[in-house]
C-alpha cells in the first residue's frame, strides 16, 4: 500500500502570499492545492487525500500538508522553506496497545434538533465549546481508534472563508493535544488518511502522531 508524504513548510513572514494566506481561509486552501498533480476532477482534494494544518507559535507559523502526492516547488516564490517526508514509518509502527503524542485542529460541532413541526427539515450546524467539544473529541478519538489519557485544547483563529456568492462563513476551530493508546490500528490508519470531522477544507482535520516518549 502507498502511504502519504507530508510536508513541513516554515512559512516566510514577509512573503505578500502568506500574509494574504493567513487572513483569508480560502486563499490557503487554494495555495496548498497547487502541491497536488492537475487534472484530478471535480473533487481533487478526496482524489490525492489532502489534509493540512497550520501550526503558530509566537515566532514561526509552519504549515503541515497532507497528500499520496506534494510538490512544494509549485508554491509561489518566496511562500517557505519546505521538507517533505513519507509516512510510511509512521503507518507501518502502528499496533495495538502503541502509546502515542497527538495533535489535530478540529471543527467540533452537531447539527441541531428542530421542533417536530419542522420534521424533514435540517437544522443548522452548531458550534460546541468547552466540556461538549471535548467531548467531541473524545467520541471521535474512540471511533478513530484511540484511547485518550491527556486532552488538552486551545482555542485558534475562527475560519472565515470567502465566497464569491454566499455570506462569509465562520468555522470556530480548536487544538488539541495529548496523549492516547492506539486501540483500533485499522480505524486509526483509515483517520489519518481521511482526516477526522469537519471543515477540512479550511485546516481541520489532519491528525498528526508520535510516539509517546517513557519516563
Amino acid at each position: 500500500m502507498n502511504h502519504p508524504v507530508i510536508a513541513r513548510i516554515r512559512l516566510n513572514p514577509h512573503s505578500q502570499d502568506v500574509q494574504r494566506d493567513l487572513r483569508d481561509a480560502t486563499q490557503m486552501h487554494r495555495t496548498v492545492m497547487r502541491m497536488v498533480p492537475d487534472h484530478l476532477g471535480e473533487s481533487p482534494r478526496h482524489q490525492t487525500g489532502l489534509l493540512y494544518r497550520l501550526d503558530e507559535t509566537d515566532t514561526t507559523s509552519t504549515l503541515l500538508v497532507q497528500a499520496a502526492q506534494l510538490d512544494p516547488h509549485r508554491l509561489p516564490t518566496g511562500y517557505g522553506t519546505a521538507d517533505i517526508k513519507s509516512l510510511s514509518p509512521m503507518f507501518t509502527a502502528l499496533r495495538k496497545g502503541l502509546g502515542v503524542r497527538y495533535r489535530i485542529v478540529v471543527n467540533p460541532a452537531k447539527r441541531e434538533r428542530l421542533p417536530t413541526e419542522h420534521k424533514g427539515q435540517r437544522g443548522r450546524i452548531v458550534p460546541l465549546t468547552g466540556p461538549d467539544a471535548d467531548q467531541w473529541w473524545n467520541r471521535r478519538a474512540t471511533d478513530a481508534g484511540l484511547t485518550l489519557h491527556t486532552l488538552t485544547p486551545t482555542s485558534t483563529e475562527p475560519v472565515r472563508p470567502r465566497t464569491s456568492n454566499a455570506p462569509r462563513m465562520r468555522h470556530s476551530l480548536l487544538r488539541y493535544d495529548g496523549t492516547a493508546t492506539v486501540t483500533d490500528p485499522d480505524a486509526l490508519r483509515d483517520a489519518l488518511l481521511n482526516g477526522i470531522g469537519r471543515a477540512k477544507p479550511y485546516g481541520a482535520g489532519l491528525l498528526s502522531l508520535a510516539p509517546a516518549t517513557t519516563a
